[in-house]
């Protein structure tokens, strides 16, 4: 079969599943409604059984070719997105600025252009500039995936949080989550945030004053100081690292002192609500925000979430390509 018939089938099979998917990329999650995050989780529970089996691969997007284009360090994501691609039996290129023309000074249109003119069908971006997947989607003719830009966004890993949240405690609406730490610099705190209101949750952000964006930038949000009070009766903490590399120093007076105030601890764990749960992004810099003895606990579900990250992606390409989650 063709590829381009075996997409038509896929289509056909597909026509009593929620319809209403209509987004060519993944950029962030402003413009994502309840129902789009829905038929996301949806579609990630159909992977998850695939990732179950013994054989975890489906031709769902073979002869389709992905590009992850890093040009910041990654370990989860990127090889979360690698192996989504590949278990869907789509083509993978890796490109990161060593060993490429990046390196010799190309720029992000010239790279983006010769993607395009090689054939990519989609374009998996981490940049260190805000707003650089956006512009990459101006220029693109297909689909572009947002794997974190500056302290801007990180949508996927909101959703594989979400997922996460979900799978243990059957709801996100309701729930308390406290995000604790760098929050100004963080992409993944404000991914979350927009992600978890728009489901329903109470979302609490905590940490230094200096690292707290202004209040009225997230008006639905409750902005506490103090760890100790923000913890109370909590359903999900997540602490974040410090983005020492995004920060210009002189935020907090050490990194000892940081530890002391907003380190999620035994004690801490202990004020939130009976069978919290204890989440991370990554990578943790245990002894900093988070103890180890919290970070590889019973409550922690840190491992889930890289888990959970293949299937959202698996989902999400299947989503942004095809218009379908449904797979053979």
């Amino acid at each position: 079969m063709s590829v381009k018939k075996e997409e038509q089938v896929l289509l056909a099979e597909n026509e009593t599943a929620p319809a209403g998917w209509g987004h060519k990329h993944v950029l962030d999650l402003d413009g994502f409604t309840r129902a789009d995050i829905e038929l996301v989780f949806k579609n990630t529970n159909v992977m998850k059984e695939i990732l179950s089996r013994e054989i975890r691969r489906v031709p769902t997007l073979r002869g389709k070719t992905i590009v992850n284009v890093f040009y910041e360090p990654s370990t989860r994501t990127r090889a979360s997105f690698e192996m989504a691609a590949k278990n869907l039996s789509a083509d993978v290129i890796n490109l990161t600025p060593t060993g490429s023309s990046i390196e010799k000074g190309e720029s992000l249109l010239d790279t983006v252009l010769t993607l395009q003119a090689l054939g990519a069908d989609a374009i998996v971006i981490r940049h260190q500039c805000s707003g650089a997947p956006y512009f990459v989607s101006r220029i693109f003719r297909h689909s572009v995936l947002n794997a974190g830009d500056g302290a801007h966004a990180h949508p996927t890993q909101a959703l594989l949080d979400m997922y996460t949240i979900r799978e243990h405690l059957g709801r996100l609406g309701g729930l308390k989550v406290v995000i604790v730490g760098d929050i100004l610099h963080s992409r993944v705190a404000r991914s979350n945030i927009i992600g978890l209101t728009t489901m329903g949750a109470e979302v609490s952000v905590c940490g230094p004053a200096t690292l707290l964006p202004p209040e009225d930038i997230f008006p639905r949000v409750k902005f506490h100081h103090n760890l100790d009070k923000a913890v109370e009766g909590a359903d999900i903490l997540m602490p974040l690292r410090l983005q020492l590399e995004r920060q210009q120093g002189g935020l907090f007076p050490s990194i000892r002192e940081y530890a002391r105030l907003y380190q999620i601890t035994p004690e801490r764990l202990s004020r939130a609500a009976p069978g919290a749960l204890v989440m991370h992004p990554g990578p943790m810099n245990e002894g900093v925000e988070i103890a180890p003895e919290v970070a590889h606990g019973a409550q922690s579900v840190i491992e889930e979430q890289v888990a959970n990250g293949v299937a959202i992606r698996m989902a999400l390409l299947t989503l942004v390509l095809l218009g379908t989650g449904h797979v053979n």
